[in-house]
């Protein structure tokens, strides 16, 4: 496992934060001993869960044309058909994902090609399991081409706490699947569109691997 380069200035922050006050409690003791301890306790747990937050563990990327892969760690918030308009104006099977704080923040491209639209969107910041978060919140949407299987649209969407998204994606520029296209801080929510003719694989509820769960396959 490592760290997410997105996290590097947060992590040095906070050792550089928890060192000072580790020094400070321990070698200006004003403080009775138990409480230098819970407070010393407190700013470790504290550490732990920010280097927590932007790890990246390994993952096993089950490479398959015709898989369409989870792009987030998370749990299956809507699976339903919908009528997209920012870029295919038609219908499509839209598949949600909720990723929790606790969750990996780094997101998956779901299908391998070539990156044939992204924009970025600013917005509000309302819940991510709010019904207009996919069209009224801050959102990246990019769109994937396969040569085979046509293309796929996958959305990052801010939530309540997330206030910064992060995407790597260029039009033009082939990706493969599996491989990282961005990074969303704090609870967010990723969706997936898919043609109509694709089989979802997951039902509501079902908590999924970024780049390893297969969430539809093409037929």
């Amino acid at each position: 496992m490592r760290f997410h380069r997105e996290g590097t200035a947060t992590l040095l922050l906070s050792i550089a934060f928890v060192c000072a006050g580790l020094f400070a409690l321990w070698n200006w003791p004003v403080l009775p001993k138990p409480l230098v301890i819970g407070l010393s306790v407190a700013l470790l747990a504290l550490l732990a869960i920010i280097g927590w937050f932007f790890r990246v563990p390994g993952r096993n990327v089950p490479v398959d044309d015709r898989h369409v892969l989870s792009p987030a760690d998370g749990k299956v918030v809507a699976i339903e058909e919908v009528h997209e308009m920012e870029y295919f104006n038609d219908k499509r099977v839209q598949v949600s994902i909720f990723m929790s704080p606790l969750n990996v923040h780094v997101n998956y491209n779901p299908i391998g090609g070539t990156t044939s639209y992204c924009r970025y969107h600013p917005g509000k910041y309302l819940v991510a399991w709010h019904p207009k978060s996919s069209t009224e919140n801050e959102r990246t949407t990019v769109v994937v081409k396969h040569p085979m299987h046509g293309e796929v649209l996958f959305r990052q969407i801010a939530g309540a706490l997330a206030r910064r998204i992060c995407t790597y994606s260029r039009a033009g520029e082939p990706v493969a699947q599996g491989s990282e296209f961005g990074f969303i801080k704090f609870g967010s929510r990723v969706d997936v569109l898919l043609p109509t003719s694709a089989q979802v694989t997951v039902k509501l509820g079902d908590k999924v691997s970024g780049s390893e769960s297969v969430i539809a396959r093409f037929l």
